[in-house]
């Protein structure tokens, strides 16, 4: 695998380091090529871009990529050339790895003593905020590729504006990884929240596209009991969102952690939440939405990228419209109702579809000539 591993943190490395343990579940030898360096510090916009959690148990990380150094792709195509693999599964993720990724895979295809088969998974061929270079910067990347798994439909669509190569779709599999949830009462002692206040989450880190600003004006329009958990990095000013919660007097209602959240840490904000909330303005799937399946929380996403393919409106949650009005009207909804334990169920007879068996059995060529 080529892919973030850990020392990195985020959703990427977490998700890539389960799908290694998944596929030696399957018999595979597996060996994850990450990342020595994958953001120059002046591109990263969060604190940092590792972790203090300790290295996944049975799994063999190399860290070697180096994203901006030419001479450093060669060596590490080489390198993974010399492993003789039977095939190579990468990350893609965002077009600035493109040229890094692209010119590693074929070094590792020209030096491979037998033939190897290069499939990518790609959470994103687009980004959500686009750059200058995101074209052909993802075209090479394409162009190193045999074929490629997406976990949204709409991923699988942009990805046919470069390439007619074969595309199959696999759901984003549950996050299974955080352990087992507490119970509410626990969970908002630890975090110190109010214990009998109507809470909803907004969880992952914080940038325009995920809509934080749409929920926040929402809460004028819902009833006072109704509190929002916010949790997570901001990776722009926060002072814009500050003034949202100063403007509409939600100061007692809004609970900010405006900090990374580690992975053993994770348990204590979904177990204290009674509805998960994705205001996004664009998405393509969700790491969110399958952590919240794992905690068995019911959701309101928008009905942007494959969000709607991932929550089914009136099962496991709510789809709308990404406007303040529509998130306002399912939330009352959800709590005036009182569809928490409907919800719930629908969660658990949901969350059936999302396994990480799967995603292998899509990834590997055995059923996929």
């Amino acid at each position: 695998m080529l892919s973030p591993a850990h020392p990195l943190r985020g959703g990427i490395a977490a998700s890539s380091e389960r799908l290694a343990q998944a596929l030696q579940d399957d018999g595979h030898e597996v060996i994850i090529y990450s990342f020595s360096l994958q953001y120059p510090a002046f591109l990263f916009p969060g604190k940092t871009q590792y972790t203090d959690d300790p290295a996944p148990e049975n799994l063999i990380i190399k860290t070697r990529l180096n994203a901006i150094n030419p001479f450093n792709w060669i060596k590490t195509g080489w390198q993974i050339a010399r492993e003789q693999p039977d095939q190579i599964i990468v990350r893609f993720w965002l077009p600035f790895m493109g040229p890094s990724q692209g010119t590693v895979l074929r070094i590792a295809r020209w030096f491979s003593a037998k033939k190897c088969r290069i499939t990518a998974l790609v959470d994103n061929i687009i980004p959500h905020e686009k750059r200058p270079g995101d074209r052909p910067f993802a075209r090479w990347f394409v162009g190193a590729c045999d074929d490629f798994v997406v976990m949204s439909k709409s991923v699988g669509e942009e990805i046919r504006q470069f390439t007619q190569k074969p595309v199959r779709f696999s759901p984003h599999p549950v996050y299974d990884t955080y352990g087992a949830p507490v119970s509410a009462p626990e969970a908002r002692k630890e975090l110190q929240l109010p214990e009998n206040a109507s809470m909803m989450l907004f969880f992952g880190f914080i940038r325009k596209y995920k809509g934080l600003d749409l929920l926040l004006e929402a809460m004028q329009h819902t009833p006072d009991h109704i509190h929002a958990i916010v949790a997570g990095e901001c990776y722009e000013d926060w002072a814009f969102y500050q003034e949202i919660i100063d403007r509409h007097g939600l100061k007692d209602r809004v609970h900010v952690f405006q900090d990374f959240i580690p992975a053993d840490l994770v348990k204590w904000y979904f177990s204290a939440a009674d509805l998960v909330v994705q205001p996004y303005r664009t998405a393509t799937q969700s790491g969110i939405s399958q952590i919240a399946y794992h905690f068995e929380t019911p959701m309101v996403v928008t009905n942007v990228g494959g969000l709607p393919e991932i929550v089914t409106d009136g099962v496991s949650g709510y789809v709308v419209a990404p406007e303040p009005e529509a998130i306002a009207r399912a939330v009352t909804d959800y709590f005036a109702q009182n569809r928490k334990e409907a919800f719930t169920e629908g969660v658990k007879q949901e969350k059936r579809r999302f396994s990480w068996e799967a995603l292998v059995e899509k990834l590997l060529p055995r059923d996929n000539p």
